[in-house]
């Protein structure tokens, strides 16, 4: 596989594929996307269609390759899919759910095949939390045992987690138990009102702020990597104290000592259907598993032509054709906000971000003027 990620160029290729396997699940999480169910759909891609998606994947030289769900390990075929990824150089990381199919021999049978990384959720500091947002009991349990078999047998560690208002209060909480555990990257999900996520739920403009505040602060002294997901203006925030920082003298390197990241780090201006695409369970694709609009199905078209020319993700990777402050902003390049969040809060992809706080220098929003429209192309499939 091609390491010289930071040359991609978004327009040809995706930096992340992520392919949802299945969406059967024991878990009942409260912000699931795909309102995941317990039993499996009988058209799922089969074996081999999920043999030649991979291929497609080694073609296409992807850096980061995820096998998501559901929980993934419903799929009795999953080891021969890792395995097979493995063997043609296509690295692999899993999102497994905490339930008790994720045993100390399926990790290690894992880590036989040649997985890259396993993430796991922890969305709460102590069983209370995290086992209500997760819907089971016994849940943030089996979170605690899968990081330690984890690292007994080598297989590198992600924690997710998604940030709501059901549990930010616990941030400094999860943090710290975060810092006792040997793991090489905390990916801070920030929600999206969709699926099982309620808009209620959602974090302000102000509260992402707060958050983005601490993240940064964390990740000067943490031995783990730190990344979000569809907080795209963290970007824009780290900038702008990596500027503050300059000014004031403080711009040397006094960041810890992290943790090998083997599977590797994104370069800045990735975005739903800009370097990011998500396979569903039954083939159609996606810019992220978040926002609704089919570009195509891998059955029919290959994955390769729908991400270089869909209209769907064409669209989305021009922020000139932003809407409101984002289209006006400085960072719509390297940010460019949540399209998925602006599509669920506002019925349109290309709007600005809604919890984003930031003015543009010299924005002024103007007043009975509408923002760029969405130009919906036809036959479209919707999630």
């Amino acid at each position: 596989m091609n390491d010289n990620t930071t040359s991609i160029d978004f327009n040809q290729l995706p930096y992340i594929v992520i392919w949802e396997v299945t969406q059967a699940c024991d878990l009942s999480c409260l912000h699931c996307r795909a309102s995941a169910q317990p039993n499996r759909n009988p058209f799922e891609l089969s074996t081999e269609e999920g043999k030649q998606l991979i291929d497609e994947v080694s073609r296409m030289e992807v850096p980061v390759f995820v096998l998501t769900g559901g929980d993934p390990i419903k799929r009795p075929d999953l080891f021969v899919l890792i395995e097979y990824a493995t063997r043609i150089g296509v690295r692999v990381s899993l999102t497994p759910s905490a339930t008790p199919l994720l045993t100390q021999d399926i990790i290690t049978g894992l880590k036989k095949a040649g997985l890259a990384r396993l993430a796991v959720s922890l969305d709460g500091s102590h069983t209370e939390i995290h086992d209500a947002f997760r819907g089971m009991s016994g849940s943030f349990q089996r979170t605690m045992e899968a990081i330690e078999w984890a690292n007994d047998v080598g297989l590198p560690v992600q924690i997710n987690t998604t940030f709501s208002r059901r549990n930010v209060g616990d941030f400094d909480e999860i943090a710290t138990l975060l810092e006792q555990k040997r793991i090489a990257l905390w990916s801070v999900f920030f929600l999206v009102p969709t699926g099982r996520g309620k808009l209620d739920d959602l974090l302000s403009a102000e509260e992402f702020e707060a958050v983005f505040a601490k993240l940064h602060a964390l990740s000067k002294r943490v031995h783990f990597h730190i990344k979000t997901t569809e907080a795209q203006h963290y970007r824009r925030y780290v900038l702008q104290q990596q500027v503050a920082e300059k000014r004031a003298g403080r711009d040397r390197d006094d960041h810890a000592a992290k943790e090998t990241d083997t599977v590797g780090r994104a370069p800045r201006g990735l975005n739903d259907g800009k370097g990011f695409v998500f396979v569903s369970h039954t083939g159609e694709v996606y810019p992220s598993g978040f926002l609704p609009f089919s570009a195509g199905n891998v059955r029919s078209d290959s994955l390769s032509t729908i991400y270089r020319k869909s209209p769907v993700f064409q669209q989305l990777r021009d922020a000139d054709q932003l809407g409101g402050k984002c289209g006006a902003c400085e960072f719509r390049h390297i940010c460019g906000g949540s399209r998925a969040r602006a599509y669920a809060i506002s019925g349109d992809p290309m709007a600005e971000e809604p919890c984003c706080a930031y003015v543009p220098k010299n924005h002024v929003r103007p007043l009975d003027v509408p923002t760029v429209q969405w130009r919906r192309p036809a036959a479209l499939h919707v999630l």
